[in-house]
């Protein structure tokens, strides 16, 4: 439980409230609404934890539903030790308002930042107006937050002309910087749904100034352990003023992959990479998983409180807007089978996917759950947001590669590929309408057409999906890919492995038109950003064209 030390190379002071503010573009109004805050003393017992502003890590919104939305901060001393902040809980008071001068306050109360979470503020606040912008901000002691803008989704039953929204992933702080975050924070989306691998385990090798890792406390290996470790890490990518703009511009629903707690890692199979020799036991990573589990929850807007200690976490969860899209939210670690053969690389033979006819990446329950609620659903549109790409993708092998023309990706759908069929026989068994499945994990931008053959060459589509790219991970393979696409992956409709960036989707009842969002550099804070492609799934017809 101890906390690792600031990295060397870390800043010696966090970013200050006003920089986050401007990066996100409601710095005006939110510092004005601070100047107007009458401060209260809190109790003295808990004042005397905060002694200096505590807001470093900024605030964030999530989960909304049509009249709620959770509110998230941590108090933070030394974001580098969660013990730095004192062995007391802490009283905090925040509020919610129709305006970002809080002129008109609807909603207000006070909450615990508890040590034993890390002292991080998980605030369920309900009672609001669907499909309603709000603005939120917290006060310890003298000291007041920077303002967020969130946003409820529309009244059950109701019949929203349009919903926006926006898909990240992937953002490897040692592999570059993220001016997709700032450019995000100003695209005024109702939603930012973010598809996993928020931080990166591993040790410490950037020659980036100031995106050095923070070292694992455990000697001799190259990634994160303990609980301690986590947290270090996930508040060194909380310090980043570009992720901050974006937490405060909108509500997110986030979802692990991976590397939130171990590369590639299945249930309770470790990665053997850590050690380079064999897996922990199970009761082992067990204990490393509830510590990756504890320290996301800690740092990000979600809901339900889990048992900590106990190595399951339900983070599957959907949400409605009105009847125009049911989304469904994935989790495809926690309870996936071993990837087939046994894990050594991500690539193997695409027979060895085809022969796991038990093989699951969701787990009965999961799949059950999400059968049900694409079978019963009313929408125009049924999404499947999950992690990794669903489509058959052969992989150009290099020469003498285990004797064959390409690769699959075992980690992926295709290791799994008796599920993927029964779930794609499921939508037309269900006549489920228009689905579109969102993926991410492979820091590259691909627009696939879903057919539940991908052998026959006459397949009708019967679905789309739609990869985001990375924020800031590296894509490699992007000439061979593209070399190779058009005989290896007839399906895909769009690749791009070479930009940065994230999915932006305007949604209504007719067209779901998605454009790729990316940057033109990840070396520099400061990069611009341009639609570099442009497609569009039209309502009753499945397929992925160019719009």
């Amino acid at each position: 439980m101890s906390d690792i030390a600031r990295p060397r190379n870390a800043a010696p002071t966090p970013p200050d409230r006003r920089t986050v503010l401007r990066t996100g573009g409601v710095a005006a109004a939110a510092l004005a609404g601070a100047a107007a805050l009458t401060v209260v003393d809190v109790r003295p017992a808990h004042a005397l934890a905060v002694r200096q502003d505590p807001f470093a890590l900024g605030v964030a919104s999530g989960d909304p539903l049509p009249t709620a939305v959770v509110l998230w901060t941590r108090l933070v001393r030394d974001p580098f030790s969660a013990a730095s902040m004192g062995d007391a809980d802490v009283e905090v008071r925040w509020e919610v308002a129709g305006d970002p001068s809080f002129r008109s306050v609807v909603r207000r109360g006070t909450a615990l930042a508890r040590r034993r979470y890390a002292h991080s503020v998980h605030v369920d606040v309900t009672g609001l107006s669907p499909g309603t912008d709000y603005w939120y901000r917290f006060r310890a002691a003298s000291y007041v937050s920077p303002t967020g803008r969130t946003r409820t989704t529309p009244a059950a039953g109701t019949r929203p002309g349009r919903v926006r929204f926006a898909v990240a992933s992937c953002q490897n702080l040692q592999q570059g910087y993220w001016p997709a975050y700032t450019a995000l924070a100003a695209e005024d989306v109702d939603l930012v749904l973010h598809l996993g691998d928020y931080i990166y385990e591993t040790d410490p090798k950037s020659s980036l100034p100031g995106r050095r890792h923070t070292t694992p406390r455990t000697p001799g290996l190259n990634q994160l352990r303990t609980l301690g470790d986590y947290r270090a890490r996930h508040a060194q990518y909380k310090l980043d003023p570009a992720l901050q703009a974006a937490h405060a511009a909108a509500p997110w629903m986030a979802v692990w992959d991976d590397h939130e707690v171990e590369n590639n890692y299945a249930d309770l199979v470790d990665d053997v990479g850590d050690t380079g020799a064999r897996h922990q036991s199970r009761a082992a990573f067990a204990t490393q998983r509830t510590a990756g589990y504890q320290a996301y929850w800690e740092h990000l807007p979600l809901r339900p409180r889990p048992t900590f200690g106990t190595p399951a976490y339900r983070v599957y969860r959907g949400a409605d807007f009105g009847t125009l899209l049911r989304l469904n939210v994935l989790d495809t670690r926690q309870y996936r089978t071993d990837q087939p053969g046994g894990y050594a690389h991500d690539l193997g033979p695409e027979s060895a996917g085809r022969r796991s006819t038990t093989g699951t990446l969701t787990g009965t329950a999961q799949e059950r759950w999400l059968t049900a609620r694409m079978a019963t659903s009313a929408a125009t549109w049924n999404v499947v947001a999950q992690q990794t790409v669903m489509a058959r993708t052969r992989w150009p092998a290099p020469l003498g590669t285990l004797d064959l023309p390409f690769l699959a990706n075992l980690d992926q759908w295709d290791g799994y590929a008796s599920q993927r069929t029964r779930l794609l026989r499921r939508i037309v068994a269900d006549a489920v309408a228009n689905p579109v499945v969102l993926s991410a994990d492979v820091h590259s931008t691909w627009f696939n057409d879903l057919v539940v053959d991908p052998d026959d060459p006459h397949a009708p589509v019967v679905a789309s999906e739609l990869v985001a790219p990375a924020i800031s991970s590296r894509f490699v393979g992007d000439a061979e890919v593209r070399r190779t696409l058009r005989s290896l992956n007839p399906w895909t409709r769009y690749f791009d492995g070479s930009r940065r960036g994230y999915l932006l989707m305007d949604v209504d009842r007719d067209r779901w038109l998605v454009r790729a969002r990316t940057v033109e550099s990840v070396t520099s804070r400061t990069s611009p950003v341009r639609t570099t492609a442009r497609f569009a799934v039209a309502a009753g017809t499945p397929g992925v064209v160019r719009a």
